[in-house]
């Protein structure tokens, strides 16, 4: 069960019990975002397990990727629609071991899990829909800010992301240098390269394409633009997976005999891409998946700061680069360009034939390289 770690010090912050699911609330405030916009009444919400010490130096964030969210570990039910995307990582005795560490997990602003999103109700009493501002990985962490000022926590003991939760955890490395011990990025990059802004744009114009997108104010219709984020969906999953895990799972295997709409049957791996896509539209915004997928294109740790090499020169505290051999939408290459800017980095190999996904599939090498940098 989710428990708070700490007592609240701001009449913003929510106790448990606020929100089915466990969830916590905290009231940023108006945030000024990097383009100089600022959205006003922002709520952020976070999922929690351990105890915070008297210290409060404890805490570890966890920063989900980008159709995940603050419930890291437990089962689906009340206020969840699906389980846990990470399950054994945090636990009693587990490589995120709460009998040491508060664990911390905030759903991403921009989401749809709690957290202030285009779903969320505006001042007018309306749906942000269209009118919410375009955000970036860095107004992400801004907004994360605020919600570890609000819990006391002056530094993360650890800060550990993979895919869109990598980007963050680099740029909490690189905009609070002092506030990191450990960062511990998987599957990532340190700027969204040519390739991954072209499957995002192509993604974005699936869910635009819809009938029912309406621009996107479509949340006073009798449907979403579902069909459109389902095949957003099926684009982003054949990217998340490698060809050689496709070919040993699927071949060309047959599905259902019958002959489909075309006269053919149906493939394996098509049935499989079709309930990857359903079940994200059944459970996620497609207005937040296009403001997310937009603020990874943005992600650029180096940008105004002369580089990356230089972005991450203030920080003094570990950092670990973990790849995936057979990721090939952020290719190990990625990692070892931070590496190279950055050479007291750790550098460990995911070894998996799943590719991008390895991330959260291999949990017996993620939760050993979790707890050997830990206990470091």
């Amino acid at each position: 069960m989710s428990i708070i770690c700490t007592t609240p010090t701001t009449s913003g912050l929510w106790r448990e019990g606020d929100h089915p699911g466990g969830r916590h609330f905290v009231e940023v405030g108006d945030l000024t975002l990097e383009s100089g916009e600022q959205l006003p009444d922002v709520v952020m919400s976070y999922e929690s397990w351990g105890t915070l010490n008297a210290a409060r130096d404890n805490a570890i964030l966890i920063e989900h990727a980008l159709t995940g969210d603050s419930h890291v570990v437990g089962p689906a039910g009340l206020g969840h629609p699906s389980a846990g995307w990470w399950p054994g990582v945090i636990g009693s005795g587990a490589p995120l071991d709460t009998d040491e560490h508060c664990v911390i997990a905030i759903n991403v602003l921009g989401g749809c899990q709690g957290s202030t999103g285009p779903g969320s109700r505006a001042a007018d009493g309306r749906p942000w829909g269209s009118r919410f501002p375009r955000i970036t990985i860095r107004d992400q962490v801004l907004a994360e800010t605020a919600v570890a000022d609000a819990l006391g926590i002056e530094r993360w003991h650890a800060v550990v992301g993979g895919s869109m939760g990598g980007m963050r955890t680099l740029e909490w490395a690189a905009s609070h240098p002092d506030r990191v011990g450990t960062a511990v990025a998987l599957a990532t990059g340190g700027q969204a390269t040519a390739e991954q802004i072209a499957w995002g744009h192509t993604q974005i114009l699936a869910i635009e394409a819809d009938p029912w997108f309406a621009d996107g104010d479509y949340y006073d219709q009798p449907q979403g633009p579902d069909a459109g984020l389902a095949l957003a969906r099926r684009i982003a999953h054949v990217t998340y997976r490698s060809e050689p895990e496709l070919h040993t799972r699927f071949e060309r295997g047959i599905q259902d005999e019958a002959p489909g709409v075309r006269g053919r049957p149906r493939y394996a791996v098509e049935s499989y891409l079709d309930h990857h896509g359903g079940k994200l539209a059944g459970r996620f915004d497609a207005n937040s998946y296009i403001a997310l997928t937009e603020a990874m294109s943005s992600h650029d740790i180096g940008r105004g700061r002369g580089g990356v090499a230089a972005a991450l020169a203030p920080f003094a505290g570990h950092l670990v680069l973990a790849p995936v051999d057979s990721d090939r939408l952020y290719p190990p290459r990625l990692s070892h360009e931070l590496a190279e800017a950055r050479p007291e980095a750790e550098l460990t190999t995911i070894s998996s034939i799943v590719g991008h996904d390895g991330f959260l599939t291999e949990t017996d090498q993620v939760g050993s390289l979790l707890r050997r940098v830990l206990q470091r």
